[in-house]
């Protein structure tokens, strides 16, 4: 696709030049122009293309956005962008990311959550299933929001290559599909073990439906409170 525009970009920049500069001497203008491309190749390649590439898709709660990759494909595979500053900011969301973390899980039905920090640490995460598959929750705890207590699931796998951005305000946790399934966390705060917060994958406040049983969970994820609103 980018060696498309290159050709066609190419043609019309060198009958332009020869054109108007020198209709007398092709070669010298076909010359400039080369030397123009070589230049701006990439620059004159991508500009080209659509600047946006990444599908942002908001989902009912607020906040909380389904990105999806816009590939480049060609007969190697494919190429795609997963973040970028400039267009996260454009949709609203916070580009701040200071740590990443991968969560492995060895089997199918380990489930992770309900977890979230409190403020002033409150996080926000961009999330991506990198092996295996997630059922991936996220809940409204933002007591002034319309969408308070609400929550939302989302299937993340390897294939589908989905990210989901859960803004600050949310908690979040995930059940694995799949034996050793891992997961790829950005995360816009510092750990801070004296905010994190929790509560429990079947609290009745929240009424939450998984997919399937859990099969192994922390002793301090069992174990979290009743959530105090």
């Amino acid at each position: 696709m980018i060696t498309t525009v290159y050709l066609s970009y190419w043609m019309s920049a060198s009958l332009l030049h020869t054109d108007l500069e020198n209709p007398f001497e092709p070669q010298r203008a076909l010359k400039k122009n080369c030397q123009l491309l070589r230049n701006d190749y990439l620059l004159t390649a991508y500009s080209l293309l659509p600047t946006d590439k990444m599908i942002f898709t908001e989902t009912k709660l607020k906040g909380a956005f389904i990105i999806e990759l816009q590939k480049l494909e060609d007969d190697r595979g494919f190429f795609a962008r997963s973040w970028c500053q400039r267009e996260f900011e454009a949709h609203g969301l916070n580009p701040r990311f200071v740590q990443c973390n991968i969560s492995f899980n060895f089997k199918k039905g380990t489930l992770r959550g309900m977890h979230f920090q409190a403020e002033p640490f409150a996080e926000a995460k961009l999330v991506r299933c990198t092996r295996g598959a997630i059922h991936d929750i996220i809940v409204d705890i933002r007591p002034d929001a319309p969408t308070f207590r609400e929550y939302l699931g989302f299937l993340l796998t390897a294939d589908n290559r989905r990210l989901l951005y859960v803004p600050e305000g949310f908690a979040h946790g995930f059940l694995t599909l799949e034996d050793n399934t891992e997961v790829f966390y950005q995360m816009s705060e510092f750990h801070a073990p004296d905010y994190a917060r929790g509560f429990r994958w079947n609290d009745p406040v929240f009424g939450i439906e998984w997919p399937s049983d859990v099969q192994v969970i922390s002793d301090q994820d069992r174990n979290y409170p009743d959530f105090n609103f």
